[in-house]
C-alpha cells in the first residue's frame, strides 16, 4: 500500500500564517480522514494538535520564510484526532523566474511508532477480546463525524453487523470457541474497510462500522456503502480454518446513511439496527437500507449490474476513438472509449457503468473484449496509408494488470490479430501502484521490451507516490481533465499542471493533455512543455469509420502544407 501523502500550498506570505491547501492526493484523503472538499482552501497546520512539536513547527516556518526545502518528523492527527507520526519533505515549487509560487509537502507514514500514552489509551477504548473500538470510542467517533457532516455536505454511513446463527455455534462449540470466531471475524471485517473508518465491537456478536467520506450525493453514497457490504459478505462466506470453526459466518447488515440533515447518535445507531432486522426478516445473510427511497437506488444499480453482464454477448458495447495531436499539430494517435448503448435508455456514461463494473467484478471481462478489439482496429490501421502510424491507447484497470495472465494475454490479442506492439499504448491509473510493485515493474518491463509503450492515466488525483514512477517503465504522463478544465482561470490548476510537466520532463516522459477545450488551453499547455494534446478541440470521440475518415482529411492537410 502507498502511504504517501501529498500536499500542495500557495505560496507563504508574511505575516498570512500558514499557507492555504490548493491540492491532496488519494493518500491524503485515506490516511487522514478528509474529503477533499473538507480541506482545500483551509490552512495547511489542519493536521497539527496538542502534541505536535512546536521546535519542528519552528523549523518549518523558518523554511517557508526562506524559500528552502527542510526534512523534518511530527505528530500529526487525522479526522476524530487520531494521531499518526509522518516524516515531512517540504520543497518550494519555483516560476521561471525563481520566485516560489506554491509549496509541496510530501509525507511518508511512520504510524507504527507507538507510544506509552497510546497503549494506555488503547486501552481505555478498545474491545479487550478483539482489540476493534468499544462502544465507547465508537460514540465518540460518531459525535465528531456528526459535527463534522454539519460543516460540509458528505455522506457517512453507520452499518449495523448481527452474525446469523452464532449463538448456535457458540452453544455447541462452547465460549472459547466463540471467542476464537469472534476474533477471527473482526480480523476479516479489517480487510474490509479504509483506515479512516472505524470498526466497533458493540456487544456480544454485534458488530458496527462508521463510514466516513462516502460520497457528495445519495446514489453515490448508496453505492459505496453496498460495495463494502459485499466485501466484508464475500469474506465472512469463506470457511474458518481450524477444527474447532466448523463454522460460516453469514451476517444481516443494516445501513444507515447520513449528511448535513440534523440527527442524534442514538437516532443513528438505532436507525441502523432497526435496518438490520429488516434485513434479519428478508431471510438472513443480505443487508437492507434504513432509508427505502435509497434501497430502491441499489435494487435498480443491482438490476444495471446484471444487464452490464449480458452486454458483451448482446452487442450492446462498442469502442470510440479520440485523437491524439502533437507539438506541431499532426495526428498522431487516438484513445479507445468504451461506449455502452442500453436498448430504451441510449448511452450509459462510462463514469456511472465502469465503477459499477470494478464492483460487480465484471472489469476484467470488459477489459479483455476492449483490447481485443483495440488491436484488431490497429491491425486494419496498419493498412491504410494515413493511419499506420498512429498509435492506440487503451485503458487497463487495476484488476486487470494484475492477472497473473495479463502479459500473456496481451501478447495473444497482438499476436492474433497482426497488430504492431510499438503502436499500441496502455493507460495505466495511479492505483496499480498500490500492488506488488515489483510484480507491477516486471510486467510492465515484460511488455516494453516487446515495443509496448506506457502512460500513467489521471496523473495527481490518485494514489501517486513521486518516488516509485522512476522505477516503471513509462513513457508518458497524463494530466487529468480536471485540472485542464480551468488551467486559465485558477492559478492552483495552472501550478499543477506546471508541476507535472516538469516532474514528466525531469523522468524523461512526454506529457499529454487531456480535456483540451480552448485554444488559451492548448497555448499555455505548449508554453510550459506539454508534448500531446486531446480534447475536443481537435475532435470529439468518433467510431471507427468516422475516426478513419478524420485521420485521412487530417493526413492530406498535413500533405497540403508539406
Amino acid at each position: 500500500m502507498v502511504n504517501d501523502l501529498v500536499m500542495i500550498t500557495e505560496a507563504w506570505a508574511p505575516q498570512a500564517g500558514w499557507p492555504r491547501i490548493v491540492f491532496v492526493n488519494e493518500a491524503f484523503v485515506r490516511l487522514t480522514g478528509y474529503s477533499r472538499q473538507q480541506v482545500l482552501g483551509r490552512p495547511c497546520n489542519l493536521l497539527h494538535g496538542e502534541k505536535t512539536d512546536r521546535n519542528e513547527l519552528d523549523r518549518l516556518q523558518q523554511a517557508l520564510a526562506s524559500g528552502e526545502p527542510v526534512r523534518s518528523e511530527q505528530l500529526n492527527y487525522a479526522q476524530g484526532s487520531r494521531p499518526f507520526w509522518t516524516g515531512i519533505d517540504m520543497a518550494p515549487i519555483r516560476s521561471v523566474t525563481d520566485a516560489c509560487t506554491h509549496w509541496v509537502f510530501v509525507q511518508s507514514d511512520l504510524s507504527h511508532r507507538t507510544r506509552s500514552s497510546a497503549e494506555i489509551e488503547h486501552l481505555a477504548y478498545h474491545d479487550a477480546l478483539t482489540g476493534l473500538a468499544n462502544r465507547t470510542l465508537l460514540l465518540d467517533r460518531l459525535h465528531q463525524t456528526l459535527a463534522g457532516c454539519a460543516r460540509n455536505p458528505v455522506f457517512c454511513g453507520l452499518m449495523f453487523i448481527d452474525l446469523d446463527n452464532f449463538k448456535e455455534a457458540n452453544d455447541a462449540g462452547g465460549h472459547a470457541q466463540g471467542d476464537q470466531l469472534l476474533l477471527e471475524v473482526a480480523a476479516r471485517l479489517q480487510t474490509c474497510v479504509r483506515e479512516a473508518d472505524t470498526i466497533a465491537r458493540f456487544g456480544g456478536d454485534e458488530f458496527v462500522i462508521l463510514l466516513q467520506s462516502l460520497g457528495f450525493d445519495p446514489a453515490e453514497a448508496a453505492a459505496n456503502a453496498e460495495a463494502v457490504y459485499h466485501k466484508i459478505a464475500a469474506r465472512l462466506a469463506q470457511p474458518f480454518q481450524g477444527q474447532a470453526l466448523q463454522y460460516r459466518a453469514n451476517a444481516s447488515v443494516g445501513i444507515n446513511l447520513f449528511g448535513h440533515l440534523p440527527s442524534t447518535v442514538d437516532e443513528l445507531i438505532r436507525h441502523a439496527d432497526l435496518a438490520m432486522y429488516q434485513a434479519k426478516s428478508a431471510g438472513k445473510n443480505t443487508y437492507r437500507f434504513f432509508d427505502m427511497g435509497m434501497q430502491k437506488m441499489v435494487d435498480e444499480r443491482s438490476w444495471m449490474g446484471n444487464e452490464l453482464r449480458l452486454a458483451v454477448q448482446r452487442q450492446q458495447l462498442s469502442l470510440d476513438y479520440q485523437a491524439q495531436f502533437g507539438v506541431q499539430q499532426e495526428l498522431i494517435g487516438a484513445e479507445a472509449l468504451l461506449r455502452w448503448s442500453f436498448p430504451g435508455q441510449g448511452f450509459v456514461p462510462p463514469d456511472i457503468f465502469i465503477p459499477l463494473a470494478e464492483q460487480i467484478g465484471v472489469i476484467v471481462d470488459l477489459g479483455t473484449w476492449v483490447l481485443d478489439v483495440a488491436c484488431q482496429e490497429l491491425a486494419r490501421w496498419a493498412a491504410i496509408p494515413a493511419m499506420a502510424h498512429l498509435v492506440m491507447a487503451v485503458n487497463v484497470s487495476p484488476q486487470q494488470f494484475q492477472l497473473p495472465g495479463f502479459v500473456a494475454a496481451v501478447f495473444d490479442a497482438l499476436a492474433r490479430t497482426g497488430a504492431r506492439p510499438d503502436r499500441l499504448k496502455l493507460e495505466l491509473t495511479e492505483s496499480v501502484l498500490i500492488q506488488d510493485l515489483s510484480f507491477v515493474r516486471q510486467s510492465m518491463s515484460t511488455l516494453r521490451a516487446q515495443g509496448v509503450g506506457f502512460a500513467l492515466d489521471d496523473f495527481g488525483t490518485g494514489y501517486s507516490s513521486l518516488k516509485y514512477l522512476k522505477q516503471l517503465a513509462l513513457d508518458q504522463l497524463k494530466i487529468d481533465q480536471s485540472f485542464v478544465a480551468d488551467v486559465m482561470t485558477d492559478s492552483h490548476d495552472a501550478a499543477i499542471a506546471r508541476s507535472i510537466v516538469t516532474l514528466g520532463h525531469s523522468l524523461g516522459l512526454q506529457v499529454i493533455a487531456e480535456g483540451v477545450e480552448t485554444v488559451a488551453q492548448r497555448d499555455f499547455l505548449l508554453s510550459i512543455g506539454c508534448n500531446i494534446f486531446q480534447g475536443y478541440l481537435y475532435s470529439e470521440p468518433l467510431a471507427a469509420k468516422a475516426f478513419e475518415d478524420f485521420a485521412c482529411i487530417q493526413q492530406r492537410g498535413a500533405n497540403v502544407q508539406a
